[in-house]
């Protein structure tokens, strides 16, 4: 095996889900070498490190974590940016524009006694591998959840095509909106489906909504802290032991009980502790958690890709840079991947 004619003292790869990557991770810990993955962080021109597999980005706030004054300041300034669209990862902008609902759809939904959006995500994410935990994959829960529409025809169900399934270039091959067309309710008068292309806003959805269905998009964690009850059918980073922030059954047909009271209820109320535990979620992955490499990389232009920026191999130095220290002490080390 390559680390046993190397013996390197760590070993560093890309996000460790792809074969080459993921063979070097599985031949590294079988001789208990400390393997560090990384992915892109949630913030333009930052990274995720982690020691466990980064594309579930696994995070575990602090418990006693409380936001001061200027950290939810700071954390309301990011807010304000995604509920316009004004953000990007990983170089790729996903909303050129947000649009509010207009009155056609004011009116529809007027005659309905609940408004329910179903917000799910690519098939081709990464994150998915890790999500499927009560149902086969995000397909496996939109088939099951055809019944509940057919079932519930006061309840105005909004299926919402996540709006990187048709990006250029990456358009997924298994989309939600094939997947509608050859669904039991594309003509049903309680269904309303957007596509990936219709840039209606998410968040001004998510604020008409009695509570909404998510499978594993970060939706869920913005709809929580706009007070808004989520029922998950996939595993989520930002739902921890120590900082529960949405609903998440540990069965399939405790998914289906679970949705059927809630449709039921007059009305779901969030406790405001889970709303600022989703703050306090989001705050620890934006800020603590994605380490910044503005000081290296610059924008070229091209969605998805950066170029380096003219720098000195000394500002490489851990001494020249917080991002550097926390990486040379997370591979040396085993320290977390945390700036301070």
């Amino acid at each position: 095996m390559m680390v046993n004619t190397h013996h390197p003292q760590s070993v560093v790869v890309f996000n460790g889900s792809f074969f080459p990557e993921a063979t070097v991770a599985w031949e590294a810990r079988q001789v208990n070498l400390r393997v560090v993955t990384h992915e892109t962080g949630f913030l333009p021109f930052t990274g995720f490190f982690s020691f466990g597999e980064a594309t579930a980005y696994p995070l575990d706030p602090p418990a006693d974590l409380k936001l001061s004054f200027e950290q939810n300041a700071r954390l309301d300034a990011y807010l304000a940016q995604r509920f316009t669209g004004e953000f990007s990862m990983a170089g790729i902008r996903f909303w050129p524009e947000i649009k509010g609902l207009e009155e056609p759809f004011l009116k529809k939904m007027a005659g309905f006694q609940q408004i329910i959006p179903v917000f799910t995500n690519v098939i081709f994410d990464t994150s998915q591998g890790y999500a499927n935990s009560i149902f086969k994959d995000m397909f496996d829960w939109l088939d099951q959840l055809q019944a509940v529409v057919h079932n519930h025809p006061e309840a105005l169900f909004v299926f919402r095509a996540h709006p990187d399934e048709g990006r250029k270039g990456k358009a997924s091959r298994e989309s939600v909106a094939d997947w509608f067309q050859q669904s039991t309710m594309a003509n049903l008068p309680n269904v309303v489906f957007i596509n990936s292309n219709d840039y209606i806003s998410s968040y001004e959805l998510a604020q008409h909504s009695k509570f909404i269905l998510v499978y594993n998009s970060s939706i869920g964690l913005e709809a929580t802290i706009l007070g808004k009850a989520v029922l998950c059918a996939g595993r989520v980073r930002y739902h921890t032991v120590g900082c529960p922030t949405i609903t998440l059954p540990e069965s399939t047909p405790a998914y289906f009980t679970e949705l059927e009271a809630w449709l039921a209820a007059n009305r779901i109320d969030l406790p405001e502790a889970t709303s600022l535990n989703a703050r306090k979620f989001l705050y620890f992955q934006v800020f603590v958690a994605s380490l910044p490499f503005n000081q290296y990389i610059r924008d070229e232009g091209d969605p998805g890709f950066v170029g380096l920026s003219n720098f000195s191999w000394e500002d490489l130095k851990p001494a020249h840079s917080q991002t550097m220290q926390v990486i040379s002490d997370g591979v040396l080390k085993g320290n977390p991947f945390l700036l301070d």
